[in-house]
């Protein structure tokens, strides 16, 4: 990890304090779907505007393609878990990788909400209708050249989730408050050509949690600690 940290605010130094998710644990089961949408009516603190990766592939520079992921959070009893997907070998873009449930939007109209749901129903046969959505994050731009909208959904139901195998390899859950632990985060810097990138990973138990998978988590964090304010 490079001692001089520099690019978008979203990679600047983060806040020790774990605050979001001892207050939305100490809450009742029932009352954290309504702490969560609350927050997230508020505006995007400005730490989170204009995040990305911050360059683009070549062929890409100019391309904005809208689309849309859904962040899973799952209550089980009084636990909370984020539900993660790794990406098949097989896809174009970002193969192998840990990702969210999404993808792009099939047509102007069709809102950010709309595309997580139908994307989550075909990646991992998450049905809609056991799906709350609770609100959005400011849109992340990335290195492959898509404008991502993250969408929070809450689910209460069991769900037994079917793969599309072409898509996805497999699917698993990670506890949110170790999501919402900045010390649970690693900062990275390498140099591509002439200009350097940074990045966030935070691994957990054998699963390599990185890019814009693990800035997007950080979006959410920093969206509820401001929000708390």
């Amino acid at each position: 990890m490079s001692d001089t940290f520099t690019g978008p605010p979203i990679w600047q130094a983060l806040a020790n304090a774990r605050g979001p998710a001892d207050t939305l644990l100490g809450l009742a089961p029932q009352a954290r779907p309504d702490w969560l949408r609350e927050r997230l009516a508020h505006p995007p603190p400005a730490l989170v505007m204009q995040s990305g990766d911050g360059l683009r592939l070549p062929g890409r520079e100019h391309r904005s393609t809208p689309a849309a992921v859904l962040i899973p959070l799952v209550q089980r009893e009084a636990r909370l878990e984020v539900i993660l997907t790794q990406r098949s070998q097989a896809m174009g873009d970002h193969a192998g990788q840990i990702a969210f449930p999404g993808g792009r939007c099939e047509d102007a109209q069709e809102s950010a909400e709309a595309t997580a749901l139908r994307e989550a129903e075909e990646e991992i046969g998450l049905p809609a209708s056991l799906v709350q959505t609770l609100g959005r994050l400011a849109h992340y731009d990335t290195i492959t050249g898509y404008r991502v909208t993250p969408v929070i959904g809450w689910i209460e139901e069991p769900v037994d989730f079917v793969l599309e195998p072409k898509e996805v390899a497999t699917v698993f859950s990670v506890p949110l408050p170790f999501l919402l632990d900045p010390a649970n985060y690693r900062r990275h810097r390498y140099d591509l050509g002439d200009r350097a990138r940074h990045y966030f990973s935070v691994p957990y138990q054998g699963h390599y949690i990185w890019g814009a998978t693990a800035s997007i988590l950080l979006m959410f964090y920093h969206t509820l600690l401001d929000a708390s304010r």
